[in-house]
């Protein structure tokens, strides 16, 4: 058991882009993403525990090597036909044969829902140690099977619109501004 930064993956629209592209076009598109993503993963030490289909799972040992490596990654998608939503999220887990178990990877892979292709939403624990990102308050937020509200941020300042399958802790009214947070 150990404290690890978890960032999940996942194509935005994939099954429209494959109907768009068709087969072979799409094939091309992804193996792409798929290169462009596992170098900004390794560059920064994260390790790939799991693919299914257009989606990652990584660990990574530090939360800043695995917004680095997030920011890297949409970077170098950005220009491309593939749009990527990513979540980070650090807790504990425990390791077993088939790899990460806990509810810290169930977390992270329902942040990693919520988001729009090309933006990364953060957890407030992932949020706490990243002492030189800039991050934008989203407010608390319900995370899927998960009890209370979950304070989220986004890695950046870029504009999207609200979370997608997001249910805000406020009903009928906007969130108050929140501006920049910086931890630290």
């Amino acid at each position: 058991m150990g404290t690890v930064t978890f960032l999940f993956t996942d194509i935005e629209g994939s099954t429209r882009l494959l109907r768009q592209f068709g087969p072979e076009r799409y094939a091309e598109a992804l193996a792409d993403h798929r290169r462009v993503l596992r170098d900004a993963f390794v560059a920064q030490g994260g390790v790939e525990v799991d693919t299914q289909g257009d989606a990652f799972f990584v660990a990574f040992p530090t939360a800043a090597g695995a917004a680095g490596s997030a920011r890297v990654g949409q970077r170098a998608l950005a220009s491309g036909p593939i749009a990527v939503r990513m979540g980070l999220h650090t807790g504990t887990s425990t390791v077993a044969a088939e790899g990460y178990v806990g509810i810290d990877v169930h977390r992270g892979a329902r942040v990693a829902a919520l988001a729009h292709g090309g933006q990364v939403i953060v957890s407030a624990s992932t949020a706490a140690l990243l002492e030189d990102e800039l991050l934008r308050d989203l407010g608390p937020h319900r995370l899927k099977d998960f009890d209370g509200p979950a304070r989220l941020f986004q890695l950046g300042v870029a504009e999207f619109p609200p979370l997608t399958a997001a249910s805000p802790v406020w009903e009928t009214k906007k969130p108050p501004m929140r501006g920049l947070h910086r931890s630290g």
